[in-house]
């Protein structure tokens, strides 16, 4: 029998989190018409291209990253993004900050603000984490990364947006200054970081 109800559990049980696409239904025995009459009757709610996920689902407040996530499973959230993820700083940027691979088409239909950045050779696998968020294994660059990353970036984020992401991620222990130096020799930012690790230096 086809389920004409679709929850939570169902999801989890396949594996899924809160966003899901037709063909991950195709287990559940859920038809894309009986999708598209859980749509109409309110219970299923479509949040992009192809992208919906359970109307009644508890709201989060990482669930635009995970939404995005979902839709872009290749892209790494990075920068002010991944800094909201590991709570370093205060920063709460109004959109989603994502890396996709230097030659990856650019993603469309996504319902969310996006800023995007392309990574290439080892910015694509050094310093990545997967984190469960929703139940989507969101790609996220590490603290160390994310720290990095602000400073090769600061003419984008602002030179005090990282000094900020260094000083709290240190303090706050998520990551340690060796980390970070490691981080900043792989991404070629060292000689970028050394001045301002040497003040850190107890």
């Amino acid at each position: 029998m086809k389920p004409s109800v679709l929850t939570q559990a169902m999801l989890d049980s396949a594996g899924m989190g809160v966003f899901f696409r037709p063909r991950d239904l195709e287990p559940l025995g859920v038809t894309f018409a009986t999708l598209q009459r859980l749509v109409a009757a309110g219970t299923i709610a479509k949040v992009g291209r192809g992208l919906y996920r359970l109307a009644d689902a508890e709201p989060d407040a990482f669930e635009t990253i995970a939404m995005v996530s979902s839709a872009i499973p290749d892209g790494i959230i990075c920068l002010l993004s991944a800094l909201r993820v590991h709570g370093i700083g205060t920063q709460a940027p109004h959109e989603i900050w994502i890396a996709i691979d230097r030659k990856a088409r650019k993603p469309v239909g996504i319902p969310t603000r996006l800023r995007m950045v392309r990574f290439s050779g080892a910015m694509r696998t050094y310093g990545i984490q997967t984190k469960p968020i929703l139940g989507v294994n969101v790609r996220v660059t590490s603290p160390a990364r994310t720290v990095v990353d602000c400073f090769r970036y600061r003419r984008k984020l602002g030179l005090d947006v990282a000094l900020e992401a260094l000083r709290n991620a240190i303090q706050s222990k998520a990551t340690t200054v060796d980390e970070i130096a490691r981080a900043a020799e792989v991404c070629r930012a060292r000689t970028v970081l050394r001045t301002y690790l040497e003040a850190t230096a107890p």
